[in-house]
């Protein structure tokens, strides 16, 4: 069942976060609605504009879609992650997303406000809700790229007139995430201290935390194991999750350690039965496998088994 984000966000704050993952066929939607359902938690589903491209916008909905009737007890919101200002309108024009992400962060404070506002009404005018972004995660992923450098922790006091502004539903703060398989170098911590503020100046509001992969180190030793080389990867510690939940962060974005399941995956796949060339066999083990990871992470979420008290909630 499709519900607004807002309905999820006002069950979760200030308890457990959501889980949001994003999800670019039918293997990974398959996969993530089994583990939600295995961990009977709500969730998100994030569609980046890499992910609408990638076969047609129309394809990924109808997957959605059908994996809703396959799973009527899951209870679960779309998203767009990551879109411009072009994009969020043909979401918004869609009437399939419960929420869409305007990521205007890479512009100053005042254009990034403005083109936010624009947005916000256009969304609000249809019920939809709005995140948007302020300060900037380092990192790489799809087409967004912010060389260490340039990447900047959210300014609290500009988070509360940002909000005031444009009236997002949302926001996105960078404190101390980054996007990629290679978000820290050596051991670091997410900047609670950062979060603190930002809570005291927008209590009650919910807070968006992207950039949030743990990247397993179990997973890329088990990809370079089956050829893979990938080296000094470095990912948000997942035990960190929850008690960033209780100082307001609604949402936590996963996307890269999926790819990592399915890397794993399939590299061990055909590794181990090189004359096999059917994908169907691997697609079936990432299924399974995908589900285990989206379950796991639920439950360091606090988002695990909230499923029944969210469905009384809704009157369902």
């Amino acid at each position: 069942m499709i519900v607004t984000t807002a309905q999820l966000f006002k069950h979760a704050y200030g308890k457990y976060a959501v889980g949001a993952y994003n999800i670019n066929n039918a293997e990974q939607a398959m996969g993530l609605f089994r583990g939600a359902i295995e961990s009977q938690a709500p969730f998100i589903i994030q569609i980046s504009k890499g992910a609408r491209a990638y076969t047609d916008k129309r394809m990924l909905e109808a997957i959605i879609r059908a994996a809703g009737d396959i799973f009527p007890e899951a209870i679960f919101a779309v998203h767009l992650d990551h879109g411009d200002e072009q994009t969020c309108y043909e979401c918004i024009d869609s009437g399939f997303f419960s929420s869409v992400m305007i990521d205007a962060s890479h512009d100053p404070f005042d254009k990034n406000a403005e083109i936010s506002k624009r947005v916000v009404d256009r969304a609000h005018a249809k019920g939809i809700s709005v995140e948007a972004e302020l300060g900037m995660l380092g990192g790489v992923e799809e087409d967004i790229q912010v060389d260490e450098g340039h990447a900047m922790l959210t300014n609290p006091a500009e988070a509360e007139e940002f909000v005031k502004r444009t009236g997002c539903d949302s926001l996105a703060c960078a404190i101390g995430t980054s996007h990629g398989a290679f978000k820290f170098k050596g051991k670091q911590s997410l900047h609670f201290n950062v979060l603190e503020q930002i809570k005291a100046k927008l209590p009650g509001f919910p807070l968006v935390m992207h950039g949030s992969s743990s990247v397993p180190q179990d997973e890329v030793a088990r990809i370079n194991a089956a050829g893979g080389t990938i080296a000094g990867s470095m990912g948000v510690d997942p035990n960190e999750y929850l008690p960033a939940a209780k100082l307001g962060v609604t949402k936590v974005n996963i996307d890269t350690d999926g790819r990592l399941v399915w890397t794993r995956v399939h590299r061990e796949f055909f590794r181990d039965k090189p004359s096999e060339f059917d994908f169907r066999p691997p697609g079936k083990i990432f299924i399974a496998e995908y589900a285990k990871f989206i379950a796991s992470r639920n439950h360091l979420l606090g988002s695990a088994g909230q499923l029944s008290d969210l469905r009384a909630s809704l009157g369902k």
